[in-house]
């Protein structure tokens, strides 16, 4: 058998369904520093805050919104009220238990700390965690994996295949594709290549190391994990659904990034029902499926959700909405202190630039209160390392579950 290029070789360990092993040869996962689990996900697109959680009490919430306004509750296609004055959309029923279980909370008028309306300059910034761009290539989770790893430890886990930069940096990490790939090849094939590529230095033990954690991936999910590719709502279910498995699994992650897109709602948006409504409903769909599949490790779980920045107030020429400021975060888990909204309301009053809701938290601070009282990590190491230029925005306290 001739010689695959290391190029053929990493494509076929990318594209085959496995747990794939990044960076140096060594352990696939090792025992996490206690049993907490740490879920991101990164909306990209922009998600309108004002829909997912609408804030119906506003005295300008029906003028400003138009025809994007939602029924209250109670009424077809009604919002469910979360307080007097916030309301989920109803598409996002799904998650309606959880904060009646106090596992879900609410951070409204959340922008990530810089001003860009662009979704390449947005999207980076929100995932290297820093207020503009710089010649900085890692992702703030890795340079909090790198606060937590010991020796050759691998807790992070990219879910979909492709790493996203938000987990990229010096602390290797793991991803996880499901089967179906362009460049899928079989267990049987690459366990051939093995002994064809023992010698290697650098691709013997790495292939080792693919397939004992496509084993472990393949004893975790079982055959039936077919599907999923993508970042559209009727995909996502299945790559959450996988992610919360392996997170569940004794031996398995402990920290988890997923993506889902098609948030860029300039056309045809909806209100009730239609094209927003359908990615919020797969949306839902896929956390409600990942806390299910996590079973008891949910009590131990925290989820974020966090996009690029939010579409305007008012409805455009489109019956959509545009690029805007602040939006809403969603944080999940068994041990978040949820069933209720966390942070200031800025009001509809007075907009950014007349067109937008303004922010009223830094994300930032959300993600600091996760990694200092979920992950138990030092907060001058959080300062210094993980969010270098914004050491002085404080953790939102009341997050998590003492």
């Amino acid at each position: 058998m001739p010689m695959l290029r290391r190029r053929d070789l990493v494509h076929l360990l990318a594209g085959s369904g496995a747990v794939a092993v990044l960076g140096l040869p060594g352990a696939v996962f090792a025992a996490a520093p206690g049993e907490r689990r740490l879920v991101v996900v990164l909306l990209r697109g922009a998600l309108d805050g004002l829909a997912a959680v609408a804030p119906l009490a506003d005295p300008h919430y029906a003028a400003t919104r138009g025809a994007l306004a939602l029924a209250p509750p109670g009424a077809p296609d009604g919002c469910l009220a979360l307080d007097a004055t916030f309301a989920l959309h109803p598409a996002l029923a799904p998650l309606s238990p959880y904060w009646q279980r106090g596992e879900l909370a609410v951070v409204h008028a959340a922008g990530n700390g810089y001003r860009t309306r662009s979704h390449f300059d947005a999207q980076d910034l929100m995932e290297t965690g820093l207020s503009a761009k710089t010649r900085t290539s890692d992702g703030w989770l890795n340079r909090a994996l790198a606060l937590l790893a010991r020796g050759e430890r691998r807790l992070g886990l990219a879910v979909g295949g492709a790493v996203p930069l938000i987990l990229r940096g010096p602390v290797p990490v793991a991803s996880w594709e499901p089967p179906g790939g362009l460049h899928q090849a079989s267990p049987e094939f690459l366990a051939a290549l093995a002994p064809l590529y023992r010698s290697d230095a650098l691709l013997g033990p790495a292939l080792a190391g693919g397939l004992k954690a496509q084993n472990f991936s393949a004893a975790v999910l079982g055959g039936g994990m077919a599907g999923g590719r993508g970042f559209g709502p009727k995909n996502f279910a299945p790559l959450a659904e996988a992610a919360g498995k392996l997170l569940a699994a004794e031996d398995g992650p402990r920290i988890a990034v997923l993506e889902m897109g098609g948030w860029d709602t300039h056309v045809n948006q909806g209100a009730g029902a239609g094209r927003l409504a359908q990615n919020l409903a797969g949306y839902a769909d896929g956390l409600d499926a990942l806390a299910k599949a996590m079973g008891p490790a949910w009590k131990t779980t925290a989820l974020v959700a966090v996009t690029e920045f939010g579409r305007t107030v008012a409805v455009n020429g489109n019956n959509g909405t545009d690029h805007g400021t602040a939006s809403a975060m969603l944080i999940l888990g068994g041990a978040i202190r949820g069933g209720r909204v966390h942070g200031d309301w800025p009001g509809l009053a007075r907009l950014q630039d007349d067109r937008d809701l303004r922010v009223a938290t830094d994300s930032r601070r959300v993600m600091k209160a996760l990694l200092r009282d979920h992950l138990g990590l030092d907060l001058g190491d959080i300062d210094r390392r993980v969010f270098p230029d914004a050491a002085g925005l404080k953790p939102l306290d009341g997050l998590v579950r003492a």
